[in-house]
């Protein structure tokens, strides 16, 4: 993956396994999330099996907002209204689609407006606040 990224032109500071043997895939999530949290990283992009270990793992990051995407559009939803800042794709998802989906998540922007007010709402939860109508 790191490839892909720097081919479109992304600095990749690659926090994966380094090498064939298993890693816990909570260790890669935390060192990618806490990187984006701490404004070290505008995005992060992680992949396991099926994404969804990463992606619990992830969000548990104060100021992470981790999607799990199974095409472009989920990706470009996941920036427009979500102003998600971490990509979790499924590893068994092919190199074309890959390629579409990062497309979809490094080219959109977030929309903003009354997304924002729902972005707020989820960081209020993330502190541990009750409902905010």
């Amino acid at each position: 993956m790191a490839e892909l990224l720097r081919a479109r032109g992304w600095s990749v500071e690659d926090l994966g396994a380094d090498g064939p043997d298993p890693v816990d895939y909570p260790d890669v999530a935390g060192r990618v999330a806490r990187a984006v949290s701490a404004g070290r990283a505008v995005a992060g992009v992680l992949s396991c099996g099926t994404g969804i270990g990463m992606s619990i793992a992830a969000n548990k990051i104060p100021g992470v907002r981790a999607a799990l995407v199974v095409d472009a559009h989920a990706a470009r939803m996941s920036r427009l209204h979500n102003d998600a800042n971490v990509l979790v794709v499924a590893s068994t998802v092919s190199r074309p689609l890959l390629e579409e989906i990062l497309d979809a998540f490094l080219e959109t922007p977030f929309e903003g407006g009354r997304h924002q007010r729902r972005v707020e709402k989820i960081t209020h939860l993330e502190q541990g606040g009750g409902d905010r109508t």
